[in-house]
């Protein structure tokens, strides 16, 4: 199953471009998670907590770029560990 992930940051960024990118790779609308107006320096994002949560073996995460999911490379690391 494909389980996309977006997050915006910024009022400025624009949340749908991002979804359009996650459908064109996703079969469901109902399976994007979305975090709003989260920095990527706050950890907590609840949505994106559920969408980890969520993935089982087997399932790719989609994102329509890298640093919508991680902030760093240490942080990217991290989910990476989560999930591994």
């Amino acid at each position: 199953m494909k389980i996309g992930f977006a997050r915006c940051s910024r009022l400025s960024q624009d949340l749908e471009a991002q979804r359009k990118s996650v459908r064109e790779l996703c079969a469901h609308e109902n399976l994007i998670n979305t975090d709003h107006w989260l920095t990527g320096t706050n950890r907590e994002r609840p949505d994106l907590d559920q969408t980890l949560v969520a993935l089982r073996e087997g399932d790719t995460l989609v994102v329509p770029k890298l640093d919508r999911l991680a902030r760093s490379v240490p942080d990217a690391r991290l989910i990476g560990f989560v999930l591994g």
